[in-house]
């Protein structure tokens, strides 16, 4: 029942910046963790940051300083803004859910293009 969509990703200059949302469809957004990832080619997938339920955040060494993930439960949105982008960066950005219950559930969005370019 819990679906993931990506979007604002796209071309970009060097410098530049990107905001990335996350639409969840599901009936307990508050509950999860929720997380970005990214995957360039030839390169296994890679957290870039997270955000828990409760609303702390870590961050991949390679983004500190230039990315901010944020959540609004009201809307059931996870969103990534971008600053001072590099060529590095360029990926294809996926949006993550996780719930641990009694198990461990793990839900993926399809993923939206980054480009960081001149």
């Amino acid at each position: 029942q819990v679906q993931l969509a990506e979007s604002g990703g796209g071309l970009v200059q060097p410098g530049g910046s990107l905001r990335l949302s996350c639409v969840f469809s599901g009936i307990i957004f508050n509950l999860f963790d929720m997380g970005w990832y990214r995957q360039a080619p030839g390169k296994q997938r890679e957290m870039v940051a997270g955000i828990t339920s409760g609303g702390k955040s870590n961050y991949d060494d390679s983004v500190k300083g230039r990315f901010t993930i944020s959540r609004d439960n009201a809307k059931k949105m996870l969103y990534l803004q971008m600053d001072s982008l590099k060529p590095e960066d360029t990926a294809v950005y996926y949006c993550n859910a996780e719930i641990t219950t009694t198990e461990k559930y793990t839900y993926w969005g399809q993923g939206t293009q980054v480009t960081v370019s001149s």
